[in-house]
């Protein structure tokens, strides 16, 4: 297959992944109010770590529970459950498609951490990106109005998690087997979830376990495309394509919820979609700049 159609297809795979990703967080709001978030994201995990263990361990043995950096794995693992539990609280108390692009800043907030703690330098430019994708989540949450609540804050947590788990994950993808990471944090979620299970357990209904399984379901198959992605396209060129899960998640709200934004949060929500594009074309041209500048001869 030639770069192009590799290229076509990793995008293809990767809209496809957000789209999962928009469906797994309009079922999470739609539960939310009658399931114990422990319950949910024990479902969750206990899904993963069974699904993965079970098509992996046959291919790879026991080489896939080998790792080089047990510590940061256990960290990853602790990350995306504290983005998990940040998400099931926010989109318990917020609609969709706002979540979604509150946490499409953290590309943005990966940026200023390049910038303060990497050493890496930031054009103006990418600056002015970052303040503007800050500008809309304001504009989003709004506080001060009277449309604005303490929980509206939620995301916020959610976007310093995310921000975490893919510091931590860039880390552990250069180490170890993506099968192994995805193994632990399964199993690592599960274990944590189900010492705290006897303190939140509630008999549910035959529906509510069936989304439950669903939601595993569709976060799994959401995760694998994205790895599918990664695999036949650039980090570069897929990362603008994220953002068509802001679309996906407002167009799921009105449709399960009724709940078309208003016209602040549009123009928030547009902001932050614009300027985390913009940061990552920029992004991406800057290195490919000093890439072709350290080859060139002299």
């Amino acid at each position: 297959m030639n770069p192009s159609a590799r290229t076509f297809q990793g995008i293809g795979l990767l809209i496809a992944a957000v789209a999962c990703f928009a469906l797994y967080d309009t079922a999470i709001k739609y539960i939310s109010s009658s399931v114990p978030l422990v319950m949910a994201l024990w479902t969750r995990y206990l899904f993963q770590a069974a699904t993965t263990g079970a098509v992996l361990l046959p291919r790879h043995g026991t080489s896939l529970l080998r790792t080089r950096r047990p510590g940061l794995q256990a960290l990853r693992a602790l990350l995306l459950l504290g983005c998990s539990a940040f998400a099931f609280m926010s989109l318990k108390h917020m609609p969709v498609g706002e979540v979604t692009a509150i946490v499409m800043l953290t590309p943005l907030l990966i940026t200023l951490i390049a910038a303060t703690s990497l050493g890496e330098r930031i054009s103006p430019t990418r600056w002015l990106c970052a303040l503007g994708g800050f500008a809309g989540a304001l504009v989003v949450i709004r506080p001060g109005s009277d449309m604005f609540d303490w929980t509206m804050l939620l995301p916020l947590g959610l976007v310093a998690t995310n921000t975490g788990f893919q510091v931590v994950t860039s880390r552990l993808a250069k180490v170890d087997d993506p099968g192994t990471t995805h193994l632990y944090t399964g199993v690592v979620g599960t274990l944590v979830t189900s010492a705290a299970l006897p303190f939140a357990w509630e008999p549910l209904h035959g529906g509510q376990w069936v989304l439950l399984l669903l939601l595993g379901a569709v976060s799994t198959v959401g995760h694998y495309l994205l790895i599918l992605a990664y695999m036949r396209a650039p980090v570069a060129v897929l990362t603008p394509y994220l953002y068509a899960q802001i679309g996906f998640a407002t167009l799921t709200g009105w449709i399960v919820f009724a709940h078309a934004p208003d016209a602040w949060a549009v123009a928030g929500i547009g902001a932050i979609a614009a300027c985390g594009v913009l940061g990552t074309w920029l992004s991406a041209r800057e290195r490919g700049a000093a890439a072709l500048a350290t080859s060139a001869p002299r």
